[in-house]
């Protein structure tokens, strides 16, 4: 009787759906699939003994004796797309259901094997929204280490000081790259890495992705926004951040305090069933009634113009988008919240914590403090 698949072909470092099926980290694309419940493994003789101790796969295939069977058959030369075919036709597969990123070549060479290829969107495995207790204790440990390193890059601050508007630490300007590479070097500590670590002050804060370059100025908002990966869970955490080094101005000082009730505001009505769209809603509503727009303006956007927050887990930006959410939240979430305004000419404010949906609301595991001046 036919029968279908779920199939991955990936390399499971770099795709999460894959890494979350099979529990195998790999930097080489690898064939994965799963038949009425069964879940296996193609693995080549370099990572065959590897993956039968660690991955949960009920089989792990040889690609090598598979490989060998085809070309005993007369077939030249066999690679994974030819060994996974002949493995599901073992086991009466005529079909296969993929990711919506699955390689199209494959898709392509499967179809022309006589499969049926369809796919589905994400999320892939809706599951994955909702965290297990290890997972949010895998969170909850690459949040801690970013806070440490937010830490460390906030002494750097603290203990420099001003020179002609820029800030200066033990006789030299005090750069983004020198707070980065000290972040950086916490994370590695820890055993964590953050490719994109964003230490941006003054007109750089107002672009919620620029990482920040060049001397941090005195008196102005500095942006740190550091997630970083574990490299043994491989589970993110998120978190930002927002001071100045010195006496802020009156406007920097009022966007900072508005952003903060935003998130205070945000944080108490997260809880189970509510929709992720009414807390953006309601926090745009905040901010304008604060006299705080959203708008373009001589080119530039300027007030609260990205979205409330996101799911935290095997990658940084994952379901459920509070943006756009409408089916509810559920207990169990991992969620980064992070209000925030930004105006050319005064600066850009963003604070973000980490919480966790429970029944009863929130469990935040942010614990590092938000302190503006300094």
């Amino acid at each position: 009787m036919p029968r279908e698949a779920v199939l991955h072909f990936a390399a499971s470092e770099t795709d999460s759906n894959l890494l979350y099926a099979s529990g195998f980290a790999a930097g080489d694309p690898f064939p994965f699939f799963v038949i009425d419940g069964r879940r296996f493994l193609v693995a080549s003789d370099l990572e065959i003994d590897r993956a039968k101790r660690t991955a949960r796969a009920d089989e792990v295939l040889s690609f090598s004796e598979l490989q060998k069977r085809l070309k005993e058959r007369g077939r030249e030369s066999v690679d994974f797309i030819e060994a996974t075919a002949e493995a599901l036709r073992e086991r009466g597969v005529d079909a296969v259901t993929t990711p919506a990123d699955f390689p199209v070549e494959a898709a392509d060479r499967l179809r022309g094997a006589g499969f049926r290829v369809g796919w589905r969107k994400n999320p892939f495995y809706p599951e994955r929204v909702v965290k297990r207790p290890d997972e949010v204790e895998h969170c909850r440990a690459s949040l801690q280490a970013a806070e440490r390193a937010t830490g460390r890059g906030i002494a750097m601050i603290r203990a420099s000081e001003a020179r002609g508007g820029d800030l200066w630490l033990d006789g030299a300007p005090l750069t983004s790259e020198r707070v980065k590479a000290a972040i950086n070097g916490s994370l590695l500590e820890d055993g964590c890495f953050c490719g994109t670590v964003i230490v941006a002050g003054g007109e750089q804060a107002c672009d919620p992705h620029e990482t920040g370059h060049g001397p941090l100025p005195a008196g102005r908002p500095i942006i740190l926004d550091v997630f970083p990966r574990s490299l043994t869970s491989r589970y993110w955490g998120d978190m930002t951040r927002t001071v100045v080094k010195g006496r802020a101005a009156p406007e920097a000082r009022k966007l900072f305090d508005v952003v903060m009730e935003a998130l205070e505001r945000a944080l108490a009505a997260v809880r189970p069933g509510v929709k992720g769209e009414e807390l953006q809603r309601a926090t745009v509503e905040f901010f304008e009634k604060e006299g705080f727009p959203t708008r373009s303006r001589e080119g530039r956007m300027e007030g609260f113009f990205h979205g409330l927050g996101h799911g935290v887990g095997l990658d940084i930006h994952e379901a459920p988008s509070l943006k756009i959410d409408k089916e509810g939240l559920k207990p169990g979430m991992v969620l980064a919240v992070e209000p925030a305004l930004y105006y050319p000419g005064i600066g850009g404010v963003r604070e973000e914590d980490l919480v966790v949906v429970r029944e009863g609301g929130i469990e935040n595991l942010s614990k590092l403090p938000h302190v503006f001046e300094m």
